[in-house]
């Protein structure tokens, strides 16, 4: 197929997409198509689009918007700046998951032949997804052949420079701008498609590190701040220095057999890390399922505690232990690691709560009281 001939595809493929939805006509418009021999089917650089015009040719009208679709959103969403220093192929992999479950929901596209879809997963955000599949080591045949927005550069996902970056960003932030206005304006199209909102939302936490948060939650007493404490700053992290009181940091841990061994490390090196450097922080650790175990002194260079638990979820018990303890109300912190799924307490605590979610648990929403934020590896 010459060239030509493949560009009057494109562009009647176009033609058809603005017909079916001016959602995702309006941020087509923002991604050249551009033809080359050097991917297999199709790929996206973040930016541009890459299609092989052998594999374009032996797709029908339908599967060819789907491919078109499919790579944009890829870019749209920023699934290419967002995958940081994760491993590629399985970022990849967490990507065509959330695309092709939003693309199949949609009237009058189809996907390629073989496309990765996962029933289960594709409900949940990129980053969920890939936690999961890196928890549970999971494979797929389709996988290495599934992989349609591969960087064409070859580069790791972790290669984007911070300027780089940053213009993907805005390019692509003007574009969705500018498709949400179309689509709440448009007599056909009036919502903005399913799965996108969610998409948008995982945007934003992407670029809040859960770590930082944690810390910045941990710090945040009533005491007189003196500045910003310089050890942090290397790292962008702005913790206030402070001085003052003992404060008491009640930490529950969900062991009802939803949290695994690499969420308590992530979690517990990024406590013990906190208690080291801010002596006046003293912790007492909870293992709970339908009862709480403890407390546990948690401190810099005494060993974990081995988990105890296996039952039901019941958040209840641990708050019921913290109200015990009335001595520390004026200057402590609840923080929760759990995946969301049980019995909340009728009436909120009296301390702040920091409720660190694992990977496909709870909406963030959901909680009915504290905050939330999502526990993901960067």
């Amino acid at each position: 197929m010459t060239n030509d001939n493949l560009e009057k595809l494109i562009s009647a493929s176009m033609l058809r997409l603005r017909m079916k939805s001016p959602f995702f006509a309006t941020l087509a418009l923002f991604a050249r198509v551009l033809i080359t021999e050097s991917v297999p089917t199709a790929a996206t650089d973040g930016e541009d689009i890459y299609i092989n015009a052998d594999f374009v040719s032996s797709l029908s009208s339908p599967q060819l918007d789907g491919l078109l679709l499919h790579e944009v959103l890829h870019a749209a969403l920023l699934h290419v700046p967002r995958c940081g220093s994760r491993e590629r192929k399985l970022w990849n992999v967490a990507a065509d998951i959330v695309v092709n479950g939003m693309i199949a929901q949609q009237h009058n596209f189809e996907l390629p032949a073989g496309a990765l879809r996962d029933y289960q997963l594709e409900h949940l955000s990129v980053e969920e997804i890939y936690e999961l599949l890196l928890k549970d080591h999971k494979t797929c045949p389709q996988c290495e052949a599934d992989l349609l927005h591969e960087a064409v550069d070859g580069k790791s996902c972790g290669s984007l420079d911070q300027a780089r970056q940053k213009a993907l960003e805005t390019h692509w932030r003007n574009a969705m701008q500018q498709a949400i206005a179309v689509a709440r304006s448009s007599n056909n199209q009036g919502s903005i498609p399913a799965g996108i909102q969610r998409e948008l939302t995982a945007v934003t936490q992407a670029q809040l590190d859960w770590r930082s948060y944690l810390w910045r939650y941990l710090v945040r007493t009533p005491t007189d701040f003196t500045g910003f404490d310089r050890r942090f700053i290397w790292q962008r992290l702005y913790l206030e220095a402070f001085e003052g009181e003992t404060v008491q940091v009640f930490v529950a841990v969900d062991t009802s057999g939803s949290v695994g061994e690499s969420e308590l490390r992530l979690f517990f090196s990024e406590v013990v890390g906190i208690l080291n450097s801010y002596p006046h922080l003293k912790c007492q650790l909870y293992y709970v399922d339908a009862e709480a175990y403890g407390p546990y002194e948690l401190t810099t260079d005494s060993p974990l505690p081995k988990p105890v638990g296996g039952g039901g979820t019941s958040f209840v018990p641990f708050f019921d232990k913290v109200n015990e303890q009335h001595d520390w109300y004026s200057s402590g912190v609840c923080v929760y690691l759990t995946d969301g799924y049980g019995t909340f307490p009728q009436q909120p605590p009296t301390l702040p709560v920091l409720w660190v979610v694992t990977p496909g648990g709870l909406d963030l929403e959901q909680f009915p009281f504290g905050e939330a934020v999502r526990l993901l590896s960067v």
